[in-house]
């Protein structure tokens, strides 16, 4: 169970779901969601990682859009795509910025701290990790993006170099496959970033409640990620 918790931003109290793991302190990992919120896919995962040993928080970055809840409906991805086009991008970077500080700051956080964030939220924590490394401030201690839809546009202007590991599919119907390619050849010229791809997989392939979902991509990413966040973000 997750609990409904708090966090300060310029513009006021953002909502956000926060679990933790079985010893009650840990690590910590920022959830960053997809298009569609903070749906029961994402609250999924996040569970999953608190249950590995990790202090969880998933903001609800939509929230300066009025919008606290998951999109529902047959036209969810027109939904999630109409929120993004609206979305203040600074402000969602802001925003998930200080849910890293903020949960650097709690006291069941007794290691460092990474983002894990999937499709949108993959984009955003790679901005996160550029932005918290430009400014000086402590960077992120590990990132997992899966098929982060910003970073086409990312990649080539903006540097991380916190451990970071990216998933993509190489059947991805929003960034295809030179894109990838040219994405990995980007970001792997830092030492400690790696690049997995997936033969057949599309976009969202790890989101078991879509139709694009892979089971064995999403097995072999996950068992990658947790693999990862293992050796880069130890429990203790």
């Amino acid at each position: 169970m997750d609990d409904a918790v708090t966090i300060p931003t310029d513009a006021g109290d953002m909502p956000a779901h926060l679990w933790l793991p079985p010893t009650g302190q840990g690590p910590g990992i920022v959830v960053l969601q997809e298009i569609f919120g903070v749906s029961d896919y994402i609250q999924r995962r996040a569970a999953q990682l608190a249950e590995l040993g990790y202090v969880v928080v998933a903001p609800e970055i939509f929230w300066r859009l009025g919008v606290t809840s998951p999109v529902v409906g047959d036209d969810v991805l027109q939904q999630g795509m109409g929120l993004v086009q609206r979305l203040d991008w600074p402000a969602a970077v802001t925003d998930a910025t200080a849910t890293v500080e903020w949960l650097r700051n709690r006291d069941e956080v007794t290691g460092g701290v990474g983002a894990v964030g999937f499709c949108f939220g993959g984009g955003l924590g790679f901005n996160v990790a550029a932005h918290l490394e430009s400014e000086g401030s402590a960077p992120l201690d590990a990132l997992v993006s899966y098929y982060g839809s910003a970073l086409p546009g990312l990649h080539d202007v903006m540097t991380v170099t916190a451990p970071s590991l990216h998933h993509f599919g190489l059947s991805d119907s929003f960034v295809d496959t030179d894109t990838v390619r040219r994405i990995e050849a980007s970001l792997t010229q830092q030492p400690d970033t790696v690049v997995e791809t997936y033969a057949g997989a599309d976009h969202a392939f790890d989101n078991d409640d879509m139709p694009w979902h892979d089971a064995g991509a999403s097995t072999l990413a996950w068992a990658r990620t947790e693999d990862f966040l293992r050796e880069r973000l130890p429990v203790a």
